[in-house]
């Protein structure tokens, strides 16, 4: 029999009537003939009322502690899935990363996983049990400590499981019914798409597409692993998530449009312009553990620049600190922060084989009264920083210029036409 992945987010699981809801739909899944692993997130919002209880008893809750507490969300939910598929007649086990053989290094809040040693999960199915496997977590082998994958890794969880398995497919359960070529919230205009490049996905989801975590999406890549998003509340095909089809990227110039209101801008002026400024200026931050994403420098000026870099709002403060350190070691004039900006993209397969989106995109943006910041570009998507109240305008103006509402197609002989 093949084996399905089937994951299933908080809101997935947030009441006893879901959790029952979701059993049943596991439980179907098996009577069709196929070996069903189910990894499982925590319970509605219980991972922040759990950080936010953590924050009251310590400002600075030790990390490992940290992962210990927030471990704990997933070991309730699959519990009592497995008591629901128990009342419904089927054998199940529920087990925490560490029993699933989820080997993690020692970095905590944010582990990466190292090995899947599934020993356990298999002689599971030999059995005709049904193992409901706790998400977002691992142990680390080094300091036998149990370790947290990061935000939204469960998704990881279940992709590298499904990997690790061989399963014939990974079946994401959410709240929304597949990927969209826009936030509905947004643009009611928004379009369900049928299906999405690995790295159509990645852009999106790297890019503020919450339906999966981009970490799980380039491991997917990496793997092959078929992954399909679909709706916990009903029965219909979602999205799936593949390899691409070159001649559908011949058709499809873009896929969507994304957004995201979780980035700050940071600003070191009047930075001398001299080799080996920059590297020390992003060390500092790789040492604080701050990612970076869009970096601008402007042109010098009497010896010195500007240099501009986009970093994750909740990282602000040691992105800070980090800059503060290394303006005066450098010799910068001034620093600033802003953390009322927000960050639009375009991304499509087809844009690199079409001229003129680039253009397209700018024009809709400045027809509707939005201020460019800052620009980064890749092969398939083009992003701007913009500032935050604008993002609702931008999205739309954007999301109309390339009629993303219809299913337009894009002839290669005629790149331009559609448009």
């Amino acid at each position: 029999m093949s084996i399905i992945i089937q994951k299933f987010g908080g809101t997935s699981v947030a009441n006893a009537d879901r959790i029952k809801s979701v059993a049943r739909r596991i439980a179907d899944t098996v009577e069709d003939g196929h070996q069903v692993v189910a990894v499982v997130s925590a319970m509605g919002d219980t991972t922040d009322e759990l950080r936010e209880l953590a924050m009251q008893v310590s400002t600075q809750p030790p990390p490992r502690e940290l992962d210990m507490l927030l471990s704990s969300g997933e070991r309730i939910s699959v519990a009592l899935v497995a008591m629901a598929l128990h009342t419904l007649g089927h054998v199940a086990a529920s087990y925490t990363g560490s029993q699933a053989g989820i080997v993690t290094d020692a970095l905590h809040g944010k582990a990466r996983i190292s090995d899947i040693r599934p020993t356990r999960i298999v002689a599971a199915l030999e059995q005709g049990t049904i193992p409901i496997i706790a998400g977002f977590q691992g142990y680390s082998e080094e300091t036998r400590d149990i370790t947290t994958l990061g935000p939204g890794a469960s998704d990881l969880t279940a992709i590298a499981l499904a990997a690790a398995l061989g399963a014939e497919m990974c079946e994401i359960y959410t709240d929304v019914d597949g990927v969209y070529t826009a936030d509905p919230r947004l643009e009611p205009q928004a379009r369900k798409l049928h299906a999405v490049s690995y790295e159509e996905m990645l852009e999106m989801a790297s890019t503020g597409a919450r339906v999966l975590q981009a970490r799980s999406v380039e491991l997917a890549r990496n793997q092959g692993v078929l992954v399909h998003v679909r709706s916990s509340f009903a029965k219909t095909d979602g999205t799936f998530i593949r390899g691409a089809d070159e001649r559908m990227m011949e058709k499809a110039i873009i896929s969507a449009v994304t957004h995201d209101s979780s980035e700050a801008k940071l600003t070191l002026v009047g930075v001398p312009d001299q080799p080996g400024v920059a590297a020390k200026l992003f060390r500092a931050l790789e040492q604080r553990g701050v990612n970076i994403d869009m970096i601008v420098q402007n042109v010098s000026h009497e010896g010195r620049t500007d240099i501009s870099f986009t970093v994750p709002r909740h990282d602000v403060d040691q992105a800070w600190e980090g800059i503060s350190e290394v303006s005066k070691a450098i010799g910068a004039m001034d620093i600033s922060r802003d953390e009322r900006i927000a960050r639009v993209s375009l991304v499509g397969a087809g844009m690199k084989t079409h001229p003129g989106v680039t253009a397209d995109m700018f024009e809709a943006l400045s027809a509707a009264g939005v201020n460019i910041e800052m620009i980064s570009t890749s092969p398939i998507r083009i992003s701007c920083i913009i500032r935050e109240d604008q993002v609702s305008t931008a999205v739309r103006a954007v999301h109309d210029r390339f009629r993303l509402s219809e299913e337009v197609v894009m002839r290669a002989e005629h790149p331009q036409e559609d448009l």
